[in-house]
């Protein structure tokens, strides 16, 4: 069993609770049964205050913020709002012990994200689906596109889901439009010969993905392979690549490998949708087999 680990998580699903926090469960489980212990930074900058901006921007280098109900004045009340959230199942599939808690992000440049993460200790860093828009732009978006340049920079492992998928290929020089209609279907992923041969797939020759999104990727950063496609989206998932263009251990998703069966019905017994919307994603699909292999590629490079 690999040391310690520490994940950065850009929880930007957090007014779902099943699609958010539940999805997150789902990202962090297999994480969490190759770790001797998991510490979770929980970052949302979409409900950052201006203060909080300003303060940690100033302690990038020094300190550790965590977050407290006045600094996130436009949180969703949806969602109830939780410092330090707990959750028994992740528990208990960690040997040791699982702690997560919410804290700001810098919203600074790209050389002040590498020196908050590295002063941090950061291991991983994911980014999750949401329900805004990379081609919708806020300016909170660009603090957490400097966090997706300063993992490449530092060549963390890094998981991008849906938005985080745009988000990345955004940061890094690509474009992202929006189509005239949403996409929720379970589909085979045409997997390319980079696709074929990528360790995220493994033991997967053709795999299910579900897909429930708006915006596409349409022009690829310079320094990114496709490794898959679907007959809606041609950058279905994608690897970066370094200055010399060596695969880095980061991905860019554009389906939702963490909407678990179990997730989805619970999602429509809160009315988060409806039954009818749910027959969309009544097959079953590989995003437990993709996460666990993303877990397995960390712990086997983690030093």
């Amino acid at each position: 069993m690999a040391r310690g680990l520490r994940v950065a998580l850009l929880d930007l699903l957090v007014e779902r609770a099943e699609f958010g926090h539940g999805g997150n469960m789902e990202i962090l489980f297999p994480l969490a049964e190759k770790f001797s212990t998991l510490e979770v930074l929980l970052l949302t900058p979409q409900f950052q205050s201006a203060d909080i901006d300003e303060r940690a921007k100033q302690n990038a280098d020094t300190e550790l913020i965590e977050l407290v109900k006045s600094d996130v004045p436009t949180w969703d009340e949806a969602f109830p709002f939780v410092a330090s959230p707990t959750d028994s199942d992740l528990q208990q599939a960690c040997s040791g012990e699982v702690t997560m808690q919410r804290v700001a992000l810098p919203p600074a440049d790209t050389d002040t994200v590498k020196r908050w993460l590295t002063v941090n200790s950061v291991d991983v860093v994911i980014c999750t689906g949401s329900r805004r828009n990379v081609s919708m732009w806020e300016p909170w978006m660009e603090g957490a596109a400097s966090l997706l340049r300063a993992v490449v920079a530092l060549k963390l492992p890094t998981l991008g889901i849906c938005f985080g998928h745009q988000l990345l290929c955004r940061a890094l020089g690509g474009d992202v439009v929006r189509a005239q209609s949403r996409t929720d279907s379970v589909v085979e992923l045409r997997l390319t010969d980079a696709g074929v041969e990528d360790e995220i797939f493994a033991g997967l020759s053709n795999p299910v993905c579900l897909f429930t999104h708006q915006d596409h990727v349409v022009k690829l950063p310079e320094k990114a392979v496709v490794l898959g496609s679907t007959n809606h989206n041609s950058s279905a998932s994608v690897r970066i690549l370094d200055e010399q263009s060596e695969n880095l251990l980061i991905w860019g998703l554009q389906f939702h490998p963490e909407a678990a069966k179990n997730r989805i019905e619970r999602s429509v017994s809160l009315g988060h949708i409806s039954a009818k919307e749910a027959t969309a994603f009544e097959r079953e699909h590989d995003g437990a087999a993709i996460l666990s292999n993303f877990a397995s590629i960390v712990a086997k490079n983690h030093t």
